[in-house]
């Protein structure tokens, strides 16, 4: 209230200043139009007309002494002078006019005396007074203006150190456990949690200590932000949500304070929910930087273990965050007291995926054809976050394609479009470009073919996808956590497969396997530094396990082996590849006829499919087509009903279509495992 009144007395004060000024700048600008008239003819000038008999009519002003008087020698023209004193005036001139009458009866100077007239003066100044209210009008928007202005400043800089922090679980965004899938044991450490939140007593009155704070740790898209809004919503209990980068700001104390600020918001509604998301942003190791690590994001750092720790034992209020890089977290942020349990939430299984995918297909109609089983079997290695778009592209695919459900084949497409990108048929290269692809493509699948350890070939396509692909090989890849020795050697042999069918066919070689050979090199790499599967080096790890990722840790970091060892690893990585290199030659050299055969089905058809491609590799040829009866134009086919499906798909396909898997793609367009 002192404030305000404050604000508004200085409003008047600078109001009135300004009113003032301005009366008095038409005041003076008045004043100058007079004296300029004035300085033109002096009082004198005018009386010595009068006695020289020069003057033929004047007209005066009793009240104001304005006068307008002509010569005669100019009779039409009026001129105008202000005469300060009336009477004066009058009494200087009679004698001259009188005596000038009396002597030219026939030719008098007339004259002419105005009454006086009160409301002349208010007339006179009321050009002036619009002009003051003009000014006056003007000015108080301006002072208004920026009374506003600075008040608006005083409220931004005193609320500059609150945080805004966004409440989940409102606007009918409310999450329960039911939203989530494909995460059963991450959910059961959880149900601890919403039962405290929801009967604290049950655990206190035996002695029981919620754990403070629960770290979500897993790789992007594998739901952790929607686990912290189920909690809460299971709870039915208060939901703050933050990000890490909303802590750091260029001003100094700002993130301290903002920590400050929303512990203190969720002890107001306990008990409560504060998840943070990507804490990493905010909470990596102290001490990575260059200077003395007195920087703002380790004092934001400082403030928020200081109130983790500083939090009663049961205050109600439970602290979430979520990250993907744990391994940059400062280690006083994850002792007991501060986060007491890290949840590891992976990458979902196949009944997972199944689980996921019948959520997000609630609302989308789904053709007869449709086994999410099949889909999920077939989509290794996806995410939540990558299954929720892969049904999302499903369904735009099909809704381009005038369907009233979502058939497999919209499913399959979209697959291959998420993964690869979108096919770019309109894209013409030359022969020789589609010949060199078409062999390439087909050395990958012909040397994976004849290993025992690899997975078997999906499709091949010399189409290309995405930027700068010139086409794909997709494998069907099985669903295990750890590759044994043999399978990364066939491996190995596999991705040489193109560069080798480019030097045995063409006598040529490009610069398409470039992403192949540096995917290899690094696989052997791996294999003798990180692995220890090398014969000549031995069980070691020569390898940093924590990737280095801060310039202060990169500026002094040295290799914990010497120049020595670093030249065996070097060498041992050269024998390896060059051993896969003479294998995966010794194979397309065996079986050119296979490769040949491949490569020019390629040319014709530029896709194959995993059963077309085995029927080639068994017995030579394709199998039987497909009858064409299912088959009709995306433009002028009519829709059916969602209980029919759009394309009728054979058995043989079906089958296949079962077993396909996720790729993963190099910059040259192949897509190998």
């Amino acid at each position: 209230m002192n404030k305000f009144s404050k604000n508004k007395t200085s409003f008047i004060v600078c109001a009135l200043a300004f009113l003032m000024l301005a009366f008095c700048a038409v005041m003076y600008v008045n004043n100058m139009g007079q004296n300029k008239q004035q300085e033109e003819l002096i009082y004198s000038d005018v009386v010595n007309l009068f006695k020289t008999n020069q003057v033929s009519y004047f007209d005066i002003d009793l009240s104001t002494g304005a006068m307008e008087y002509k010569t005669f020698k100019e009779p039409d023209k009026v001129q105008k002078y202000s005469v300060k004193s009336v009477s004066y005036f009058i009494e200087d001139i009679r004698e001259s006019i009188n005596a000038y009458n009396e002597a030219n009866p026939d030719n008098m100077i007339k004259y002419n005396y105005k009454a006086s007239n009160t409301r002349s003066w208010l007339i006179s100044l009321l050009p002036s007074l619009l002009i003051v209210i003009l000014l006056s009008v003007g000015g108080w928007m301006m002072v208004r203006r920026m009374t506003n202005s600075m008040n608006s400043e005083t409220n931004r800089s005193l609320s500059f150190g609150r945080v805004k922090a966004r409440s989940g679980n409102e606007g009918g965004d409310k999450k329960t456990f039911e939203d989530v899938a494909g995460c059963d044991e991450e959910k059961e450490e959880l149900v601890e949690i919403v039962e405290f939140l929801r009967d604290p007593k049950k655990f206190t009155e035996l002695g029981a200590r919620i754990p403070k704070g629960v770290l979500l740790v897993g790789p992007p898209g594998t739901g952790k932000t929607l686990l912290a809004k189920a909690v809460a919503g299971e709870a039915d209990v208060p939901f703050l949500s933050i990000s890490g980068s909303d802590f750091v700001e260029m001003y100094v104390g700002v993130g301290a304070s903002r920590v400050r600020d929303l512990f203190s918001q969720a002890i107001k509604k306990a008990p409560a929910i504060v998840f943070i998301d990507e804490i990493d942003a905010v909470g990596r190791h102290r001490g990575t930087g260059m200077g003395n690590g007195n920087d703002e994001r380790e004092q934001t750092l400082n403030q928020l273990l200081v109130e983790m720790d500083g939090f009663g034992t049961n205050s109600g209020v439970i602290i979430m965050a979520a990250t993907n890089r744990p391994d940059v977290l400062d280690p006083a942020l994850l002792r007991p007291g501060r986060f007491d349990r890290q949840i590891t939430v992976n990458r979902p299984d196949a009944q997972g995926r199944e689980d996921i995918l019948k959520v997000h297909s609630r609302n989308k109609p789904l053709a007869p054809d449709v086994n999410l089983k099949d889909v999920a079997q077939n989509t290794t290695g996806f995410t939540g976050a990558d299954l929720e778009n892969l049904m999302n592209e499903a369904a735009l695919l099909a809704a381009r394609r005038r369907r009233h459900a979502i058939t497999y084949e919209d499913i399959q497409d979209a697959s291959t479009k998420v993964m690869l990108g979108t096919e770019k048929k309109s894209h013409k290269y030359t022969d020789k470009a589609k010949k060199l692809t078409a062999y390439h493509e087909a050395g990958h699948a012909v040397a994976a073919y004849y290993l025992e350890n690899h997975d078997p070939v999906q499709e091949i396509s010399i189409i290309p996808r995405g930027l700068g692909a010139g086409g794909y090989t997709m494998y069907r890849q099985e669903e295990e956590n750890f590759d044994s020795r043999s399978e990364m050697l066939d491996l190995l042999v596999s991705m040489l497969g193109g560069r080798v069918a480019e030097a045995i066919s063409l006598n040529d070689i490009s610069t398409g396997a470039s992403n192949d050979l540096q995917r290899a090199t690094q696989i052997c790499r791996d294999m003798v530094a990180k692995y220890g599967m090398s014969d000549s080096i031995g069980p070691v790890v020569y390898s940093d396990e924590n990737d280095e990722v801060f310039l202060g840790r990169d500026f002094g970091h040295v290799n914990n082996y010497s120049e020595e060892t670093s030249a065996k690893i070097d060498r041992e990585i050269e024998r390896m590849m060059r051993e896969a290199y003479e294998k995966t030659k010794r194979i397309l050299t065996e079986h050119n006829d296979k490769l040949v055969l491949i490569a020019e089905t390629l040319l014709e058809k530029e896709k194959i499919t995993g059963t077309e491609f085995e029927s080639l590799m068994k017995d030579g040829k394709l199998p039987p087509a497909v009858e064409p009866q299912a088959e009709e134009s995306d433009t002028a086919q009519e829709p059916k009903t969602s209980g029919e499906a759009e394309t009728e798909i054979s058995a043989a396909e079906t089958e296949e279509r079962n077993d396909e898997t996720a790729p993963q793609s190099d910059e040259t367009g192949e897509a190998t495992e």
